[in-house]
């Protein structure tokens, strides 16, 4: 293995947007074994602080290839499309919009149903975006244009745990 290699390379996935979980689940315990510190023991110190390292490694590459959103902005950075989240936040008036809107839904929103209701919305629109983002970067190469989709789903998924924390007040 080469400290160097992309998530996508040290866990022998195709570089794409599409991935099947159960499979990244499998590789990641393969490899957590292959690199574990303690089959190193007899090889001395330095041979289980390199294997240390590549645990270290492979969880990292996990956290990002196991998460959409997270493979989503990998990929985007990899093919030279990065987010930049902090200093670009030019977003499409429609979307703007309709973030006010949902904004205006949560302040609004009274009972666990209406919480519900809108946490369906949110979620349908994720769902929507992911698959919007799978299809420029896999189906069409347009990581700039992937990276502008991702950025909305930032706001989005931040919008969701809103609304989530909404409704664990109200279980309180």
């Amino acid at each position: 293995m080469n400290l160097h290699y992309s998530d996508f390379e040290l866990f022998g996935l195709p570089q794409r947007f599409a991935q099947d979980r159960a499979a990244i689940d499998q590789r990641w315990k393969e490899l957590q074994r292959e690199a574990h510190p303690d089959r190193f023991a007899a090889q001395g110190a330095s041979a289980q602080r390199a294997a240390l390292q590549w645990s270290v490694r492979i969880n990292e590459a996990y956290q990002r290839l196991k998460d959409p959103l997270k493979r989503a902005i990998y990929l985007c950075e990899l093919l030279g499309a990065p987010i930049d989240a902090e200093n670009n936040t030019a977003m499409p008036s429609d979307f703007l919009v309709e973030q006010m809107e949902w904004r205006e839904a949560l302040d609004d929103a009274e009972g666990e149903d209406a919480l519900e209701e809108l946490s369906a919305r949110v979620l349908s629109h994720r769902k929507e975006m992911l698959a919007r983002i799978g299809q420029l970067l896999d189906l069409e190469g347009d990581a700039p244009a992937a990276a502008q989709q991702v950025r909305a789903l930032m706001f989005i998924e931040r919008f969701a745990g809103d609304v989530e924390s909404r409704l664990a007040q109200l279980g309180q």
